[in-house]
């Protein structure tokens, strides 16, 4: 464990070093994790910092313990998203995308709507859209579940002269998603830009996907374009940076 000279306190090391475990499959979904003793014979350390460790594994929801028995890996593994599948349009009356990702993996996934209004977009935002300066944009926000528990935050903006007079505007949910109703306005998805970061999160990141500790959050700045390369929709998501992997999967040559 000494090997990089990882300066952070002995408890973090062996958090990260399980936590490492678990995301590479070393450990299954299910498996019980060694007894603290073997943890301390392993690590060279006290019991108190095995349980310190242990708890913070707990806190982000990694691993659980069951009294008498031990602690054990979470039963479900990293929620894992291929991004493109979320941009075609839904085929007439099938379920909205997050609803059959989630199906696919046997879980419930729902959406709720916080706010959708027409605002001036942050900066990033609007460059993004193209915007001139003083225009709006029409912006959508949904906390996205998964079982019931807050899952990702997403805000959803379109440019206002665009969405105004349409389902955008309208706190329901929108039949097929925006892909299946931005077509149907003459507005079909060509392309999309992805650009991912990790950061810590907001206090609004913190407090909707109630988040435990210090866990950073998976941001992606999301852009679509339709036709001639013209910007409808620019989507900022927000995921748990510990319970979620992206997957990318694209053509070579």
């Amino acid at each position: 464990m000494a090997r990089w000279k990882d300066p952070r306190p002995a408890h973090q090391q062996i958090a990260a070093r399980i936590r490492d475990q678990i995301m590479s499959g070393h450990l299954d979904p299910g498996s019980k994790l060694p007894s603290t003793q073997q943890l301390m014979d392993e690590y060279g350390v006290v019991g108190t910092t095995v349980q310190k460790a242990l708890q913070l594994l707990k806190a982000e929801g990694i691993v659980v313990g069951r009294p008498g028995k031990g602690v054990f890996v979470r039963e479900q593994p990293n929620h894992v998203i291929e991004p493109a599948t979320s941009m075609p349009p839904s085929v007439p009356g099938a379920p909205y995308w997050w609803t059959r990702h989630a199906a696919a993996r046997a879980r419930k996934g729902t959406a709720r709507i916080l706010e959708v209004a027409e605002v001036a977009p942050p900066k990033d935002v609007a460059a993004a859209l193209g915007l001139a300066e003083g225009a709006t944009a029409v912006v959508r926000k949904r906390v996205m579940l998964l079982d019931d528990e807050p899952a990702e935050l997403v805000h959803s903006y379109y440019p206002a002269e665009l969405a105004r007079g349409t389902r955008l505007t309208d706190r329901r949910r929108i039949p097929g998603g925006s892909p299946t109703l931005l077509a149907a306005l003459g507005y079909p998805t060509r392309e999309f830009t992805d650009r991912v970061s990790v950061r810590p999160p907001t206090a609004e990141e913190f407090v909707a996907l109630e988040l435990p500790g210090e866990v950073p959050v998976l941001r992606t700045f999301r852009v679509v374009r339709s036709d001639h390369g013209r910007p409808i929709e620019v989507t900022v998501m927000i995921k748990a940076g510990h319970l979620y992997e992206l997957e990318y999967r694209l053509p070579v040559g």
